[in-house]
């Protein structure tokens, strides 16, 4: 509790001057803590302030935006009050549960404040049992009575680090994020000053926020038996209409590229073949169907590999399509892909055609059951029907199959569905 002197009123004495009289009222001030965002997400960078200490904020007004390993979340505030403090800079992490800023809240605020407070205090000791006193009794001793900062305490704990034992460069003996960084891997090199080893110069770098999860949805897929089946279209037709069309859409801000049509292609296969949208549901050896098409995109950003979805592909024409893979690439090249577009996806596919190269292995995003892999469009001699040799524009295709639910026939049956719409786009609804 903070108590802040305020002019409070003026009372007039009979013969005597005006006397003003100061009071002191009681105003809350309150952390606000980074609650559970979902999906497992347990860290968060911020990336942005949309507040400063002595800034007014109310219910639902967007206070920061924070980045973790699978999406980026705009955090809002939870009270009416003025901000005092900020406890992270920009690039710096934050664990969920701690507290991002404090807020001193409203008279009225703060009897829900205290409230809310003794709710989660009772939720807390009856969360916490025997095991919280032995990891406050650890965690009181790491930390100690040292000034530090909340991401300065997270890293004492998770390296199991006594702060009092870290040289402090800060004002008033505070322990510095410098600090502590300096005193680790001062103990790492007296650890390996016994060890006679020769290394070139390096330089640790750090996994980028997407790159993290990436990390482990591919060590998962290591698990899954993949079955790769590869094939060639003549995609000569969809290259005449969509050069036909792509200024028109251009003109309406619309960039028109091949990939909506594989989508779409993707969607009419999934219609005739639908037990390849499906997830894999490991302990129970069974799979979902589902009716929804989410099509999943691999998409190269400056942050990692991301692959957000566009929802409902069956119910989207071929230029609804694109302009929801517009706004896709928008966000993923700012690195700004909220949570929901990056779940729920049922089926993907990557385009490796934009770098070069024509077949290639793709890796099974669990828990689905199929992805494909788009090469580039290469200008070939093919035959046409009358022997004649004429230039082609050819694509290759591979598909990765999850082979413990799904078989080479059906998978050779889906591809040649997909090459049908891809050879004749007229029969796919572009929605000009």
């Amino acid at each position: 509790m903070a108590f802040i002197l305020r002019p409070c009123t003026t009372i007039l004495l009979k013969n005597v001057r005006n006397i003003s009289i100061n009071c002191i009222q009681c105003a809350s001030v309150v952390p606000f803590k980074l609650s559970d965002i979902g999906e497992g997400i347990r860290e968060v960078t911020v990336k942005e302030w949309f507040v400063k200490p002595g800034d007014r904020v109310a219910q639902f007004d967007e206070v920061c935006e924070v980045q973790s390993d699978k999406a980026s979340v705009t955090i809002t505030s939870r009270y009416d009050g003025v901000v005092k403090t900020l406890h992270y800079n920009v690039n710096e992490s934050a664990l969920v549960g701690d507290p991002l800023i404090d807020i001193e809240v409203d008279e009225d605020t703060g009897q829900v404040v205290s409230k809310e407070k003794d709710a989660t205090e009772k939720t807390d000791q009856s969360h916490q049992g025997s095991v919280a006193a032995e990891s406050t009794d650890s965690r009181e001793e790491l930390l100690g009575k040292v000034l530090a900062t909340p991401a300065v305490r997270r890293i004492a704990v998770e390296n199991k680090i006594k702060l009092k034992d870290v040289p402090a460069t800060g004002k008033n003996g505070r322990v510095l994020k410098e600090d502590i960084v300096n005193h680790i891997q001062k103990d790492n090199t007296s650890t390996s000053a016994g060890l006679k080893v020769t290394v070139g110069s390096s330089k640790a770098v750090p996994a980028k926020r997407y790159t993290k999860h990436m990390w482990k949805t591919m060590t998962k897929s290591l698990s899954i038996p993949h079955f790769v089946y590869s094939d060639e279209c003549d995609v000569s037709s969809l290259v005449r209409l969509r050069d036909d069309v792509r200024s028109v859409l251009k003109n309406q801000g619309v960039t028109l590229t091949y990939m909506p049509f594989f989508i779409k292609a993707v969607s009419r296969a999934l219609e005739k073949i639908p037990e390849l949208n499906a997830w894999l549901d490991e302990e129970s050896e069974s799979i979902k169907i589902i009716e929804q098409h989410n099509i999943a995109l691999a998409m190269d950003t400056s942050d990692g590999l991301v692959v957000p979805n566009i929802k409902n592909v069956q119910d989207r024409s071929i230029v609804s399509i694109a302009k929801e893979l517009n706004r896709l690439q928008e966000l993923g090249s700012k690195a700004s892909l909220p949570l929901n577009d990056l779940t729920g996806g049922t089926f993907s596919l990557s385009n490796i055609g934009v770098v070069g190269g024509t077949y290639t292995k793709p890796v099974i995003l669990s828990p689905q059951v199929v992805i494909g892999a788009i090469g580039r469009i290469q200008k070939l001699p093919r035959f046409d029907a009358n022997g004649n040799v004429v230039a082609a524009n050819i694509l290759s295709v591979s598909w990765a199959a999850d082979h413990r639910v799904v078989d080479g026939v059906t998978m050779a049956k889906f591809s040649n569905i997909w090459k049908y719409y891809v050879e004749n786009p007229f029969h796919m609804t572009l929605g000009v």
